[in-house]
């Protein structure tokens, strides 16, 4: 299920004093089964473009494909697109609204006139997904659960639709590190086991890291970069100057280089760091 954009420009308030163009003429591709990770500076349009990706906002110009269907039709069944492209808020107090976690992640299943026992198993199955235990937490009072629990509730919710696509929109905001690393794993999870499309926006740059394979970067509504992870990473002081931080061990491998290392410039995970440090010792690749 591709997503296709064509010229795409958008803009808030259009045809008022307030107007704002937060997109112009971005043009991509997402394949089925990528894991994409969309990065770029406060107010580069991140947000703007995903919610393109299942019609919640709608082209001031261009064009929005999905698996062949202009989003922009009138033909275009948006309540069957919005199952198939499922979409994780960055705050999941928007999209948790039922009394509890399992009423919840029923009610998109449920919207898709489903019958009550495929009702049931797909509340199983994606309350287990996301390593809520059902005889816990189907019952429980969605707003007794931390943060934690919300976003992962969240996400079963959409899981819950059979979605070919899901958008996660910076969901480890807020998190302690324990509760960002539970949910980093279901993610990654998810993709490797269900070979769900994922599209993934974050500040993060070490979780961009670690998990997408490729990178899209907006700068004032425009891409910059569309490459893969390691080689949008290159680009490390064009990304410092529009405001982005590198991933922690780009950092230690920079001060590494500087000090006469001879190591690979992109080195994106601890493991990468230290085989590529212990190849540069045993070859007495550093200079004095």
């Amino acid at each position: 299920m591709p997503i296709e954009v064509n010229n795409l420009s958008y803009s808030y308030k259009k045809g008022t004093p307030f107007e704002k163009q937060v997109l112009s003429n971005i043009n991509l591709k997402i394949n089925d089964g990528e894991f994409v990770g969309i990065i770029g500076p406060t107010q580069a349009g991140k947000t703007t473009l995903a919610q393109h990706f299942n019609a919640l906002l709608v082209p001031d110009q261009g064009r929005v494909i999905v698996n062949g269907v202009d989003l922009a039709e009138k033909k275009a069944d948006l309540v069957k697109l919005r199952h198939n492209v499922g979409y994780v808020f960055q705050n999941p107090d928007y999209q948790l609204f039922e009394p509890t976690v399992g009423e919840d992640i029923a009610f998109g299943p449920r919207n898709q006139n489903l019958p009550p026992k495929e009702i049931e198993n797909r509340v199983l199955e994606a309350m287990a997904q996301v390593g809520l235990d059902y005889d816990t937490f189907n019952k429980r009072d969605i707003f007794a659960l931390s943060g934690g629990q919300k976003r992962r509730a969240a996400i079963a919710g959409v899981l819950a639709c059979k979605p070919q696509i899901m958008i996660l929109d910076d969901v480890t905001a807020g998190l302690d590190p324990g509760g960002r690393k539970e949910i980093i794993n279901v993610i990654k999870k998810l993709h490797h086991e269900q070979e769900i499309t994922t599209i993934y926006i974050s500040n993060s740059m070490d979780e961009i890291a670690a998990l997408a394979e490729r990178i899209i970067v907006l700068n004032q509504g425009q891409v910059l970069f569309d490459d893969q992870t390691g080689e949008v990473f290159l680009h490390a002081r064009k990304l410092i100057d529009i405001g982005l931080e590198l991933p922690e061990v780009m950092n230690i491998t920079t001060r590494l280089i500087e000090a006469g290392f001879n190591l690979p410039g992109a080195i994106l995970s601890i493991d990468q760091a230290v085989h590529a440090i212990a190849a540069s010792l045993q070859k007495g690749q550093v200079d004095a």
